[in-house]
């Protein structure tokens, strides 16, 4: 499909549309136990040894054979006549995280958000180009906006639970939100493999019906991470997941990251250097000369980009010699 500029405000509003769970979820063998009267004194026990086994069979698990890559050929973004993104190419390869890097300013978190058609959603916001996601246009005429937010999930800088929903219902929001239907016991299996893959199971187990709200900061954002993942999308993606968390709820986000890096394709803006090398196999390093468009400097292997870059600029920001 060849590039053009998108800005069709009457996409974004589509009716609820019902699409069958993407795999069939099995009862779960811990749902039972949540309606367990409280003096039983072997449920934390059990709740113990089913989640630890849980979580090491998600970890233990192969790679799937299908992981999804993402691509964008051209990506050009304005506000109004202000140019922001000139004709950015980048590969995100399949089960691998990629991090985009580079000063604020730069178009980073614009670049995001295209992947999964939230630039659009800004009156002012053009953008011209193709985001394929293995192999097909995510922009293209036929192409559902329900469909490619299923597919590209997103969590944001400032983690957005629904403050007034139980922790439950966050977790199954986005069922509603991209018109899928599930049954309570599917639900349950899902909340709870949900919450185990993203890490916050142990700690919310025994208070599934309180608000999203009450949770702690890193807590909150693993909640999102954990809602994201109950569509089952194939790209998930991270606009500065762990800015305003201390560093326990980061190296939290972080083995999660690593973890979900097995079933799905990540993609990770971050500021932190030392994040980038933690967590990605591949960098984008992109920039904005004063009064220009942002672009790609370099992108390739992450431990390459830190260790031995191509272009200087690149050398000079991942050593911390400005921005």
């Amino acid at each position: 499909m060849s590039a053009t500029t998108r800005n069709d405000p009457a996409t974004l509003l589509l009716p609820e549309q019902s699409f069958p769970p993407p795999a069939p979820i099995e009862p779960s063998p811990i749902a039972p136990l949540l309606d367990t009267p409280a003096h039983d004194e072997n449920l934390d026990a059990r709740l113990d040894a089913e989640a630890e086994r849980m979580r090491a069979d998600a970890v233990a698990a192969p790679a799937p054979s299908e992981l999804t890559m993402l691509e964008a050929r051209s990506i050009s973004a304005w506000f109004g006549d202000h140019k922001v993104l000139d004709r950015v190419s980048l590969t995100m390869e399949a089960g691998k995280i990629t991090a985009l890097i580079g000063p604020s300013g730069c178009g980073k978190s614009t670049f995001l958000r295209i992947l999964n058609r939230m630039h659009e959603m800004i009156p002012s916001a053009s953008l011209a180009g193709e985001v394929l996601l293995d192999g097909e246009d995510i922009y293209a005429a036929k192409r559902r906006l329900t469909d490619a937010r299923r597919d590209i999930g997103m969590v944001f800088q400032k983690p957005n639970p629904f403050p007034a929903m139980s922790i439950y219902d966050n977790v199954v929001a986005g069922l509603k939100l991209t018109g899928i239907r599930a049954g309570r016991d599917s639900k349950d299996a899902l909340v709870e493999e949900c919450l185990i893959k993203a890490g916050l199971w142990k700690e919310v187990r025994d208070r599934l019906r309180q608000p999203g709200g009450g949770l702690s900061g890193g807590q909150q954002q693993r909640l999102c991470i954990a809602r994201s993942l109950a569509v089952r999308p194939r790209v998930l993606l991270m606009d500065e997941p762990c800015s305003a968390l201390d560093p326990t709820s980061t190296r939290v986000i972080e083995e999660t990251m690593l973890e979900l890096a097995h079933e799905v394709t990540i993609v990770i803006v971050t500021h932190n250097m030392q994040q980038a090398q933690r967590v990605s196999d591949n960098c984008a390093f992109f920039l904005a000369a004063q009064g220009t468009p942002g672009g790609i400097v370099e992108h390739g292997n992450t431990e390459v980009m830190f260790g031995s870059p191509t272009d200087s600029r690149t050398f000079d920001y991942v050593n911390g010699r400005f921005g």
